[in-house]
């Protein structure tokens, strides 16, 4: 039976391992132990080579009922800093906060918690259920490296459900966005400010006006800009002879994320041949944007285990990304699921008892529900 003291026990018991993104190797171990205990060996990849972790991503192929289709369940073993030195601070009216030092982890630990005490029930009860595939990555908070990492090949399920979003309990992502980040840096010439200006080439001049001339914030329904960082010069009295800028571009349209992206590149390089200064560039596509189809059976399968809870299902798209940006790039439909974290990745950060019970039980009505995939 799943009980609200087991799931605190569990929770805690996460949330007092210090498991930084890339240092995972202690989070790794507990959670292979923890589910050893129930039968299911979670298998470690190599990833860590490629990733740069201490660990590497837990998989496992739970069997269950050959006629049914399996599914996929998803979370992710980093925390965002400060990482180190958790502990989960248990409230009366069943909401879980930190000591106020740190985060708490419910992001991503509500949703390790959340998986196991659905399986675990499943072992408990002996019941039947559709095969279920297990996966715990690595650096998900520095886009999703350990899903980029994984071998995919070793996956046999369409449909995905990532525990790894924020709102009421019943709620899904079904899309997000493609997420560009880039640096400009720009070259020019020192010179003395004050006696010889004319002699020098001003970075910081080339930098302001490219960037204003770019658009940022909402550029449209789907789309965002922002430049988020800029460094340069070295004294108020010499001429700037470099500058840095970086920032990203998110559009939920991958081709709309590359033709704005084109558009930013373009400004720096007129404005700093403009005034005789060189550029370069650079930039990296981090994730990619996808598209779960509402009509699918993702979303029927899901839909079903929520209404079952008695709770409504409001389905939306998101501006961040997870490891479903990774795992819809090779072929698997799903949702990213709200999982009991709110106000993430700040000290204030907190989950819910009793709505982490409510998202273990909805797995459990996935993994016992109908085929929907046929």
């Amino acid at each position: 039976m799943i009980t609200h003291e087991h799931i605190k026990s569990t929770f805690a018991s996460l949330v007092a391992i210090d498991s930084p993104s890339l240092s995972e190797r202690e989070m790794a171990d507990y959670i292979k132990t923890l589910f050893a205990g129930i039968g299911i060996v979670l298998q470690e990849d190599e990833s860590g080579t490629a990733t740069g972790s201490t660990a590497g991503n837990l998989y496992a192929y739970v069997e269950g009922n050959p006629t049914l289709a399996p599914i996929l369940l998803a979370a992710h073993m980093d925390t965002v800093a400060p990482a180190c030195g958790k502990q989960a601070i248990f409230h009366e009216d069943g909401q879980v906060t930190s000591d106020g030092t740190t985060v708490l982890g419910a992001d991503d630990l509500a949703g390790v918690t959340a998986i196991y005490e659905a399986l675990r029930e499943i072992r408990e009860q002996g019941c039947s259920h559709r095969p279920v595939e297990l996966l715990f990555t690595t650096g998900e908070e520095l886009y999703c490296k350990g899903a980029n990492a994984f071998d995919f090949s070793r996956i046999r399920s369409r449909n995905a459900y990532v525990l790894d979003l924020s709102g009421e309990i019943g709620s899904a992502a079904y899309a997000a966005p493609t997420l560009l980040s880039f640096e400009a840096r720009i070259q020019g010439r020192a010179s003395h400010a004050g006696f010889r200006p004319e002699d020098g080439i001003n970075a910081i001049l080339a930098a302001s006006k490219a960037i204003a001339q770019l658009p940022q914030g909402h550029i449209d329904a789907e789309t965002t800009g922002n430049i988020g960082m800029i460094h340069g010069g070295a004294g108020t009295n010499i001429v700037s002879e470099s500058c840095t800028i970086k920032g990203e571009i998110r559009s939920l349209k991958h081709e709309r994320a590359l033709a704005l992206l084109k558009q930013y590149k373009s400004t720096f390089e007129k404005e700093t041949s403009a005034l005789g200064a060189s550029l370069v560039w650079s930039d990296t596509v981090n994730i990619i944007a996808y598209e779960t189809p509402l009509e699918g059976s993702a979303v029927a399968a899901y839909r079903q285990a929520v209404e079952q809870e008695g709770l409504t299902v409001s389905l939306y798209k998101t501006f961040g990304g997870s490891d479903q940006n990774v795992f819809a790039q090779h072929g698997i439909e799903g949702l990213v699921i709200a999982t009991s974290m709110n106000r993430v990745h700040t000290c204030q950060e907190y989950c819910s008892i009793p709505e982490i019970a409510q998202v273990s039980r909805i797995l459990l009505g996935l993994l016992n529900g109908s085929d929907s995939s046929k």
